[in-house]
């Protein structure tokens, strides 16, 4: 598995998968070729039915040094990944130098058809749940200290640093108001929401209303372009900051604190990242908010002092819930259903985190085995709902 570093990325939204991917294949492109004089880019799959609502176009043409065309084909569905994106380059000449395939496969992550890997070496050795438990049993490690094991205590800086943009996109996103851009007149409900301040409000109902707003907060940043953290994408950003905001608020644990439960979420998102899909395009939204369900529980289980056998309950059971869960966001943009799940996902973070507490001893389903469903589960998916907006909500909803 990958470094921490390549799970948690900041940038700017809306999507992972169809803003930052593209962005860093374009990139890839301007160091290849840095004399090209014209690029011509074919978007297919999930990345032409819903890349002009997730701002593709935008992100390659504002990226590439060379003049470029954006092209959107619908047709070609022989793909090797759903994101798939061809890149043409051209001399001054029009003579055609390459041609390159890259696939966004998720969380910001490019592959390039015919190249090893751009992206970088794997630092821990273990390759799913299970042997990662085993070695920290057998070693007396929690699993941030696992982390700290194979990327040195410099790791933890780094996620302090992630910890206060996280912080910060919640901030911006309480104080921010008005609608969000795209044409579907989504208005900004984190501020209204925070407000809501009542004299009777049962400690529950308080815990509800807080946890949602910082929820809206983080994923309407992410859906109105700002700067956000993937955790493990920017369509499910909101759920992570959302619980451990809410936690450092009502408990006051440390940054430091709060660095080591964001090395255990970690942990979790790149099991599934290793060994299912964290992309909505290849298997749905329960690869995303369900990974996104799973890291929150995994780190406030963490921050609890539980043991590894209730972090994996936690996690387990955050997943198992969304298993099936369709990716279908209204017009391409992440705003409906895309913001209310992660609010939604925050408050089922903490209930597996409650569940746990009580019922690990009970439990029959591993983590490796919910997160291996997952994956065959998005697999079975009709085409429709995997981020097409050809199906589900997407196809159904009436202004």
């Amino acid at each position: 598995m990958q470094s921490l570093k390549k799970l948690y990325k900041t940038g700017i939204g809306p999507s992972s998968s169809h803003t930052m991917g593209p962005q860093y294949a374009a990139e890839y492109i301007n160091e290849k070729y840095p004399d090209a004089d014209f690029v011509k880019v074919i978007l297919y799959g999930s990345l032409a039915l819903t890349g002009e609502g997730h701002g593709t176009h935008t992100a390659l043409s504002s990226t590439l040094k060379a003049k470029n065309e954006i092209v959107f084909d619908t047709e070609q569905k022989e793909l090797p990944h759903p994101n798939t994106l061809d890149f043409l380059v051209f001399d001054a000449e029009k003579n055609l130098l390459d041609t390159v395939r890259a696939m966004s496969i998720g969380g910001g992550e490019i592959r390039i058809e015919g190249q090893p890997s751009v992206t970088a070496p794997e630092v821990y050795p273990q390759k799913n749940f299970e042997e990662i438990k085993e070695y920290c049993l057998i070693n007396h490690l929690k699993l941030s200290d696992y982390v700290a094991k194979y990327e040195g205590e410099e790791i933890f800086p780094f996620l302090k640093t992630v910890w206060e943009r996280m912080k910060l996109t919640v901030r911006e996103g309480l104080a921010a108001e008005g609608i969000l851009p795209g044409g579907l007149e989504v208005e900004r409900k984190a501020k209204f929401l925070y407000a809501q301040r009542h004299m009777d409000e049962t400690p529950e109902t308080r815990e509800n209303r807080l946890v949602c707003a910082y929820a809206f907060a983080a994923s309407e940043q992410n859906a109105g372009g700002g700067i956000i953290t993937t955790a493990p994408t920017c369509g499910a950003s909101g759920v992570l900051p959302a619980v451990l905001y809410y936690m450092q608020e009502k408990k006051g644990f440390t940054d430091f604190e709060m660095a080591k439960a964001l090395a255990a979420a970690g942990v979790i998102g790149n099991v599934v990242k290793q060994n299912a899909s964290i992309s909505g395009a290849e298997a749905g939204c329960q690869a995303e908010i369900g990974t996104a369900c799973c890291m929150a529980a995994a780190a406030l289980a963490e921050l609890h002092f539980m043991d590894l056998d209730q972090i994996e309950y936690a996690a387990e059971n955050a997943m198992e819930h969304y298993l099936g869960l369709t990716c279908d966001p209204v017009c391409g943009l992440v705003q409906i259903p895309c913001i209310e799940r992660n609010a939604v996902a925050a408050m089922r973070a903490i209930n597996a985190l409650s569940l746990a507490n009580f019922l690990t001893s009970t439990r029959k389903v591993k983590f490796d085995t919910v997160v291996d469903t997952m994956y065959q589960t998005g697999k079975d998916l009709m085409h429709k709902y995997r981020e097409t907006s050809e199906g589900g909500l997407a196809l159904n909803y009436e202004a």
